[in-house]
């Protein structure tokens, strides 16, 4: 005669607490279209510029050494999903990062890969 054991980890109470706790799916879909977003070195490159202060696009070309329209196509993609902002002086656009949120992102995410 065989005893089959029930043996599980799983804490239902435990389980369903976390699952309480997750982000609601539209911040998930925000959060994948950040993460989305940073598999380009560009935009990753134009984010650390912008964590240093404010540029415009010729700025951040001559920074790069890359076109002006990649430059732009990057900083359209950023502004899409706020994480760079634009104000107009005179006639030019300058750009910098959203809010200090991104600037803890980006200096924590450098900090982790660099330690």
């Amino acid at each position: 005669m065989v005893i089959k054991l029930e043996h599980t980890c799983a804490d239902d109470t435990l389980i369903n607490e976390k699952v309480r706790k997750l982000p609601s799916e539209r911040s998930i879909s925000s959060m994948c279209q950040i993460f989305n977003a940073l598999q380009c070195t560009t935009r990753l490159k134009i984010l650390f510029l912008l964590l240093q202060g404010e540029m415009c696009v010729k700025e951040i070309e001559d920074a790069l050494g890359i076109s002006q329209s990649a430059i732009s196509h990057s900083l359209k993609n950023l502004r899409q999903i706020d994480l760079v902002r634009v104000k107009k002086e005179g006639r030019f656009a300058v750009y910098h990062l959203a809010d200090e949120h991104v600037e803890t992102f980006m200096s924590m995410c450098r900090e982790h890969v660099e330690e």
